[in-house]
This record gives C-alpha cells, sequence and structure tokens, in this order.
C-alpha cells in the first residue's frame, strides 16, 4: 500500500484536472446521457443488484451509524436512499466512543444477494467478526446476526444447485462452502493466488453461460479489475484484465464493484473512483463481452459521458438530499452519527423545526465527542465550484466549557464553533486541534459556514450574526482522504462538554450551496 504521503500527492495531482462537463451536480443529463462520477460523493465498494426491474446499491460506511446504507435505482443512473440496513452498532463499547473508537475500521465491504424472497448483506467488521443482515423488502427492517466466521471481502452466491458459497481474501482468494444460516460447512479451499501485484481483493461471485465468474480488484489508488474464471466453483481459475485506466482524471484507477444485467438484456458495472478528499466516488461503465470475458468501458478506456442503459421506459430525474430544515421528526437518511448516538441526547421534537443536540458525555475534544451528525458533501462536476455548508445555531443554552459548531472531519480535522468561557461566548476556528482564531460575539444565535473544494482539497470556515455578510475565520483546512479514517471528509453538527453536561443548542437550519 502507498504511503499516505504519496497517496495525498497523487490525488491532488489527478485532481487538478477540470471536468470538460457543464456545472452540475447530478449524473444525469436529461438527453439520454449521463456524466460519470455516478454520484459524486463518498460512496465506495459498491455491490449492486437487481430485482425485477429496481436496482439496490449497498456500500461501506464503517464507523457511522445509521450504517450500511442502501440505494435504489429503476435506471442505474438516478439514485435515491432506501434505507440504513444498521441503526447501530452494539457489539464494542468502541463504537460508543467509550475509551476506543472504531475510526477506519466497521463496516467493510458489503455483498449484497437477493435470494428466496429474502435480501442479504454479508460483510465484515475488521475486529469484531462477520455478521449478515436479512430482510423481506429492502426498506427493511433489516435483521442482523453475528456470524461464527468473518469473511474479508466476501462475495456471498447462491448456487443453481441449491449449495451456497462465499468468496473471501486478501492476495490469496478462497471459496467456503456454508449453510444456509451462511455458517462454514467446508474448508476454506484457496482457489486462486493474486499474480499481477498485491492487493487481489473484493471480490464477487456470479455464474454465467456456464462459468464461475470471480470479479476482483487489484485495489489502490491506481487500481485494476480483472476477472477469473472456471467452469468449477474451486477452480483452477484462469485470469483476466478487464480495465486499467490510468489516464489523468476521474477514472484514474476505476476499480472494484459490481457486474449488472438489465432487464433489457444490457450489461454494465458499476465500480469507483478514489476521488479525492471527498471519499471515493461510484462510477458507471458499459460491459461488452469478448470471448466470455466482461470487458470494461471501451476500448479499454473508463467512460465519463456515455448514453444511458436502456430500460425500456423513461425515469425522472432525481437529486440526493443534502440539505435540510430539520421540519420531520425524524432525520433523513443522509444523516449519519460518528459511532453510535446517544438518542436520548438530541431530539427533533422538543422544539418543532430544530434540531437539538444536547452534550452527552465530558470528553477531551472533537474526535472522542459522540453525538456528531455527520454528512457526505457531494462535489460539484465542474471542480472548480466548491461545496458550501451554512448552518443557523442558537447557542442561548450552552454551559460552560460546551463547544458547539460546524465541522469538516477527517483526518486532519477543523470546525468552526461557539465556545463558552467564563461566561462568555466566542466563535472559535480549531485546525486539527489546535485554536487559531477566537472572537467575543454576543448574539443568541450564529450563523457557521465552511467552503470546501474536492479539486484544491482546502476549506475555509466564516460566521455571521445576518446570514448576508459573512466573515473568514482562523486558517484554511488541507484536507486529505487518510486511510487512519478510511471514509472522505464528511461535515459534522456537533456540541460536546469540556466542563459538565446539561447544555443544548437548537440548531434550525442546514444549507448547501
Amino acid at each position: 500500500m502507498q504511503t499516505l504521503k504519496l497517496y495525498s500527492v497523487l490525488l491532488t495531482a489527478l485532481l487538478s484536472t477540470t471536468m470538460a462537463t457543464a456545472q452540475k451536480k447530478i449524473s444525469d443529463n436529461g438527453k439520454g446521457t449521463y456524466t460519470n462520477p455516478l454520484i459524486p460523493a463518498d460512496f465506495p465498494d459498491p455491490d449492486v443488484i437487481r430485482v425485477g426491474d429496481t436496482y439496490y446499491m449497498v456500500t461501506t460506511t464503517m464507523f457511522v451509524f445509521p450504517g450500511v446504507t442502501v440505494l435504489k435505482s429503476h435506471d442505474l443512473v438516478n439514485w435515491e436512499y432506501c434505507s440504513n440496513a444498521v441503526p447501530r452498532f452494539d457489539y464494542s463499547k468502541c463504537y460508543n466512543l467509550d475509551s476506543c473508537n472504531r475510526y477506519g475500521h466497521g463496516q467493510w465491504a458489503t455483498s449484497m444477494k437477493y435470494h428466496n424472497g429474502k435480501f442479504y448483506l454479508l460483510f465484515i467488521t475488521l475486529d469484531e467478526g462477520g455478521f449478515v443482515c436479512t430482510a423481506d423488502k429492502a426498506e427493511g427492517p433489516w435483521e442482523i446476526t453475528r456470524l461464527p466466521k468473518g469473511f474479508y471481502d466476501a462475495g456471498l452466491f447462491f448456487d443453481d444447485n441449491g449449495k451456497i458459497y462465499v468468496a473471501q481474501g486478501y492476495n490469496n482468494i478462497s471459496i467456503t462452502e456454508v449453510d444456509a444460516n451462511l455458517a462454514p460447512i467446508g474448508p476454506d479451499s484457496l482457489v486462486y493466488k493474486g499474480d499481477i501485484r498485491k492487493g487481489l481483493e473484493g471480490t464477487h461471485v456470479y455464474k454465467l453461460n456456464g462459468y464461475y465468474y470471480l470479479y476482483c480488484t487489484y485495489g489502490g489508488l491506481d487500481g485494476m479489475q480483472v476477472a477469473l474464471r472456471s467452469k468449477n466453483i474451486y477452480g483452477p481459475y484462469e485470469q483476466k484484465l478487464l480495465i486499467y485506466d490510468t489516464t489523468k482524471g476521474i477514472n484514474y484507477g476505476i476499480h472494484q464493484g459490481a457486474l449488472i444485467q438489465t432487464q433489457t438484456g444490457e450489461w454494465w458495472t458499476i465500480l469507483f473512483v478514489d476521488s479525492g478528499p471527498f471519499g471515493r466516488f461510484p462510477s458507471l461503465q458499459p460491459i461488452t463481452w469478448v470471448d466470455n470475458w466482461p470487458m470494461i468501458g471501451i476500448n479499454g478506456k473508463a467512460v465519463t459521458t456515455y448514453k444511458k442503459p436502456t430500460m425500456g421506459k423513461s425515469y425522472p430525474i432525481k437529486k440526493m438530499p443534502a440539505a435540510d430544515e430539520f421540519n420531520t421528526n425524524t432525520l433523513g437518511m443522509q444523516w449519519g452519527w460518528n459511532h453510535n448516538p446517544d438518542s436520548t441526547k438530541w431530539s427533533l421534537t422538543k422544539r418543532p423545526g430544530y434540531l437539538r443536540l444536547a452534550t452527552a458525555k465530558v470528553v477531551a475534544n472533537f474526535t472522542t465527542a459522540i453525538n456528531t451528525l455527520t454528512q457526505r458533501p457531494f462535489a460539484n462536476y465542474n471542480q472548480s465550484v466548491p461545496t458550501t455548508a451554512t448552518t443557523k445555531i442558537d447557542i442561548s443554552h450552552m454551559q460552560e466549557g460546551d463547544i458547539a459548531g460546524l465541522a469538516i472531519f477527517q483526518d486532519p480535522y477543523a470546525y468552526i464553533a461557539i465556545r463558552k468561557q467564563n461566561n462568555q461566548n466566542y466563535i472559535t476556528m480549531v485546525n486539527n486541534g489546535k485554536t487559531i482564531d477566537s472572537v467575543l460575539i454576543h448574539q443568541p444565535s450564529i450563523y457557521l459556514k465552511t467552503i470546501a473544494s474536492n479539486s484544491t482539497g482546502k476549506a475555509s470556515f466564516a460566521y455571521s450574526i445576518n446570514n448576508k455578510n459573512f466573515t473568514t475565520l482562523g486558517d484554511e483546512l488541507s484536507m486529505l482522504f487518510n486511510l487512519k479514517i478510511f471514509t472522505g471528509n464528511k461535515f459534522c453538527l456537533f456540541n460536546y462538554a469540556t466542563k459538565s453536561t446539561g447544555g443544548y443548542v437548537d440548531i434550525d437550519w442546514f444549507r448547501i450551496k
């Protein structure tokens, strides 16, 4: 694996190129074409299936809950939230940020299947082992079960002879036969050793035209997608490189995902690209079968703008939600808490029209604070246009030592916040734990803003007392995609106590420009 420094340098160089496309925020161009990325936000490790005329995608959310996000689509281009399969994860105190954490860990590279009327989501956590979520409908409710064995980058497969297998592994790919409860009933049988380079992983299993296909990746920034095929599930397997696109731009190193056949017989794949500090973005690519190999893209290159899949009918353009006025009794599915929340310390009903965040416990710093509410930033297709998030916060019920505000979180992180100190309110800008600047204020409500650019990797912070004239505070955050966290940078709303609990803030709205 490349060092984090090299990883960041390559990402910066990669994203300095400008997309040759009009400024917009969705993939669908409205004229029978689409433009990659499919979703310009952090939805990595996609697995995708079709049930009838509906497509479902699951991606990695790691330590964010509700998590194990499931999306749905009718045309493979326009996606919407369907469910978050795991509301919270109570298998270690680390998911409660109780003296430890699961940054860079948690739910990992999920395999999705639909079999005999039931949906399956099979995943591993690197510390707690294997889990499966099952449901009769993708909208849920989902039931989670801990498995006796975990499978790394699992690929669940229901064979047509009634047997069930899981493909798994890193470098060395194995096949394990399991029972109906996904418990092993056979050994881990090694079927292939990665021989192009280190890092063969991300396996999904398909059976087509008499062949078993293991659809895998050699991961990394310059990832490559391969297929292994055999007439027997246990091999021997032959390998084919399907795409290795190192063209500078939005397709650089496209890899790891799923094969999909539409109801009209077309073949497509959804893979992802390491796309900068905002994370790993999914990409939709056409498949052409050549000598029973699923070749990706056109002439060995991934497509940027291309004709939409043929579905036999048209479907409306959809835009995934980001902003929130907090006018309902439930949080939108775009939101997720940093680790498990304390549900008694936040509310949408105690003051209707507001999100109330009460301090939950005394902590030393932002990274250990629970009830930090996060969401993925969406990049603009015109990368010269940054993404702006603004929020309005009522701070009149904060207590001494409380810190509440708006953050961008990865490693490093930064925030602009109100700090209650000596019975005074200060607007404070903190960059990776270091206080850069503070200003005394006297208003009961304040507007906070951050402007973040996925292309430059820079984020700045500002405040206002009237939502018209904003004053920049502190310095810029140099965002990274750090493998210690392993998710894209996220917008965060937070309120934590450094001295005693009991205070709260009311957040009126969160808006994206």
